[in-house]
């Protein structure tokens, strides 16, 4: 089974994940091409060389509008928070170790600036306009999803701490297009791995105190203590703000589990560099390698409904999936007095387990789950792009156990039946 583990002993944020993920891969700089050819408006990636405590790994810096996301850039986070107090702005640090301003009480905020370099980073967006910018990206409809998905968390607990409805909570300029640059690579990297399950190690977060917008907050920062519920994590001597929000989000929604490293062969090793330097090596560590399926164990929760409509079952389903549900199906049955009824099973990562239990309660009419953990086996699959007639198209190849799948994705076949006016099997017979 292909797993990639994530030692997060260090925390984690969006930049250092990216550059721990890129170091998996071959021909680093033809992604970071691809990662900018995808459209964020105004960002660039920059790919370079760093070395921490004697360790060799990557830093990826996040040019926005031309400048790399700095504290002179988060003053003004400030200044606009103040000023728009009616808002609940969210301007994230994402390469976090780098914000010494934070913590360095005599640090001189008055930065001089143009009236419209101040303008440019004051403007602010809701998930509406996330959603717009996502939404023009070259990608594909999965990794939308996963990049909204993980920004829906994000705002899910900055709802919660301030108080508010998600529509109300509002992104600042640069922290936004960090965050976009941020989530969708590491969303478009983790597609490109296609791990069978990411194992990430309990989440080293800090401690001490971090200034932002709204004051001088405890360590976790609570949108990241929020996000960070049921997800094993301690404190310890290195004070500062090691786990980002945005980091804790994109750990939490592609973790199949959290705890030790399993036993697997490792086939290649990342590290992603953050800036600052600490007693340890400031960095997250990706290992990938194969593990056997037989240590995979997953959740099934069970419950009987005889009184929802196939539509409302099916909404139930499809939230299941979104929310990170392994698999969702429903098998009929015979209920009491003779009523047809339907079993909902969904299976999900032990980690996922109260999640999925909250939601079923949510968008079922059940008054009772059951629960089993099961041990699966899967075979290791991974991801081939083929060239063809058509232009590029993926091919899902699966493998173990002396078998050997191979299966093109779907929605690139579809993609291709609608632009050429052919069936699904015309395109796959041309191929």
């Amino acid at each position: 089974m292909k797993t990639l583990y994530l030692d997060c002993g260090m925390g984690a944020a969006g930049d250092m994940l990216t550059a721990a993920l890129l170091e998996l891969l071959p021909d680093r700089e033809k992604i970071i091409g691809e990662l900018n050819a995808l459209g964020i408006p105004g960002v660039e990636f920059v790919c370079g060389k760093a070395q921490k405590c004697g360790i060799g790994g990557t830093h990826i810096s996040v040019c926005v509008h031309g400048e790399e996301e700095s504290g002179e850039m988060h003053s003004h986070g400030h200044e606009a928070a103040h000023r728009h107090d009616h808002e609940h702005t969210i301007h994230e640090a994402e390469e976090h170790h780098d914000h010494e301003h934070a913590h360095e009480p005599g640090h001189d905020h008055e930065h001089p600036h143009s009236h419209e370099h101040e303008a440019a980073h004051h403007h602010h967006s809701g998930m509406h306009e996330i959603k717009h910018i996502v939404g023009s990206l070259s990608l594909s409809e999965r990794i939308r999803k996963d990049i909204l998905a993980v920004f829906g968390m994000i705002a899910e607990a900055e709802s919660h701490v301030h108080g508010v409805p998600v529509t109300d909570i509002h992104f600042h300029e640069v922290g936004t297009m960090d965050a976009v640059a941020d989530i969708t690579a590491v969303c478009v990297l983790m597609d490109r791995l296609a791990p069978d399950q990411v194992v990430v190690s309990p989440v080293h977060v800090g401690s001490g105190q971090v200034k932002c917008a709204h004051g001088i907050l405890p360590v976790p920062a609570p949108a990241a203590a929020y996000i960070l519920k049921d997800v094993p994590i301690y404190g310890g001597e290195i004070r500062g703000e090691l786990c980002t929000p945005t980091g804790a989000a994109l750990l939490k929604y592609f973790a199949s589990r959290f705890g030790a490293m399993p036993v697997m062969r490792t086939l290649v090793i990342g590290y992603g560099m953050g800036k600052k330097d600490f007693p340890a090596a400031n960095c997250v560590r990706a290992l990938l390698g194969e593990t056997d399926g037989a240590g995979d164990t997953v959740a099934e929760l069970v419950c009987n409904v005889d009184d929802m409509t196939a539509e409302a079952i099916g909404f139930a389903s499809e939230t299941l999936l979104e929310a990170g549900a392994l698999e969702v199906y429903t098998v009929a049955a015979g209920m009491k007095k003779s009523r047809p009824g339907t079993v909902l099973h969904v299976m999900c990562a032990e980690s996922m387990k109260d999640k999925m239990v909250e939601l079923i309660f949510k968008h079922t009419t059940t008054i009772g789950i059951r629960e089993n953990i099961s041990r699966r086996y899967t075979l290791a699959r991974s991801i081939q792009r083929v060239q063809t007639p058509y232009g590029e198209v993926r091919k899902k190849i699966s493998e173990g156990y002396g078998v050997t799948r191979e299966k093109y994705e779907y929605e690139d076949l579809a993609r291709i039946a609608r632009e050429r006016g052919l069936s699904i099997r015309e395109v796959e017979e041309s191929l």
